[in-house]
């Protein structure tokens, strides 16, 4: 665990460490459209300009996989990301809440915000991305993970 602090976030902080769990994208309909497992790994680095940094690790079950890794600033009572497929922002909305508004690069007029609940043993957490087109909802992600680190 790290040593360094978020500054006037202390929901954020809670969720430092590795999660495992399933990423499932659905249609405006409910149909699952893409379903992969995660291993999504929470830090906050001791030195450099990244106040927050979460690597994801995905893997599906046609042998698929892909990493990526994104460095966020905190400014204020919040941190901020500007990646190659997405910008945007997160803050802390309660006791156990962090809600992300992220426009995405790769998608033209497409943005989700995502609300992320950590349960209150800390060990279990349920993110939910609402994906949003030229001002139209047009599909969800449920992820569902556990602290295993």
């Amino acid at each position: 665990m790290s040593n360094k602090v978020i500054q006037n976030m202390p929901v954020m902080q809670k969720h430092e460490g590795i999660w495992q769990g399933t990423y499932t994208h659905v249609d405006i309909d409910g149909k699952i459209i893409d379903q992969h497992e995660s291993k999504v790994i929470c830090e906050f680095p001791e030195s450099g300009n990244s106040a927050y940094t979460q690597h994801n690790h995905f893997s599906w079950s046609d042998g698929r996989k892909k990493q990526v890794s994104f460095p966020g600033e905190q400014q204020g009572d919040r941190i901020w990301w500007d990646t190659e497929t997405f910008s945007g922002y997160g803050w802390e909305s309660g006791a156990d809440t962090v809600m992300l508004k992220l426009d995405r690069k790769d998608i033209p007029g497409a943005y989700f915000l995502e609300v992320i609940i950590l349960s209150e043993n800390n060990i279990d957490r349920a993110r939910t991305w609402h994906w949003f087109k030229d001002g139209q909802l047009f599909q969800r992600t449920l992820c569902d993970e556990r602290r295993v680190q």
